[in-house]
């Protein structure tokens, strides 16, 4: 059964972008001991993925018009009218993200569906009580301010820690399911 996954980066203190949406404190960590292995066996259970539309405007920025993610149905959630690069499987939609779930899952035969990066898009998911999954991996950097792990309306119900390891170069990733996803 595919489940809705927000596999994701923060800083220390929770952000996962600066306020200019600058990675570049992240992309320092870039080949850090058991972060490959743990982002293709994570890729190796995904069959479609979801993202907002300033996430596709940066990928596409920074890609150079390479889609990084060939063979996969992907969803853009935007107002903005954008293109798609050669070849890429992309929808792009607008509304709220509860009407595509069955799309989503749909497009991912039995695999899971990423919410990837935009923590307001996967807020709306864990609002609507549809994200099942956090995997974060925790830089060991502080940024002060910038865009936020997950924004959500409220306290969310507790979270259940079901693993958790150490990375190179003091990376920590955590698996935490969403008590009100009913996994």
């Amino acid at each position: 059964m595919s489940r809705i996954q927000y596999f994701v980066a923060a800083s220390l203190d929770g952000f996962i972008a600066t306020p200019t949406d600058d990675l570049g404190w992240l992309l320092q960590f870039d080949g850090f001991e058991g972060g490959s292995e743990s982002y293709e066996t994570f890729m190796a259970g995904v069959g479609c993925i979801v993202m907002g539309g300033d996430t596709y405007a940066w990928l596409m920025e920074h890609e150079l018009d390479k889609w990084p993610y060939p063979g996969t149905p992907s969803y853009v959630f935007t107002r903005h009218e954008y293109t798609a690069p050669a070849g890429a499987d992309i929808t792009f939609v607008r509304g709220d993200v509860a009407e595509f779930v069955a799309d989503f899952k749909q497009d991912a035969a039995g695999k899971n569906v990423w919410v990837v990066g935009g923590g307001n898009l996967a807020a709306q998911f864990a609002d609507a009580g549809l994200l099942d999954e956090i995997i974060l991996s925790v830089i060991p950097v502080v940024l002060g301010s910038g865009k936020r792990l997950l924004p959500v309306e409220g306290p969310t119900p507790p979270l259940e820690l079901a693993a958790s390891r150490t990375l190179g170069r003091g990376v920590v990733e955590l698996r935490y399911l969403l008590g009100n996803s009913g996994t």
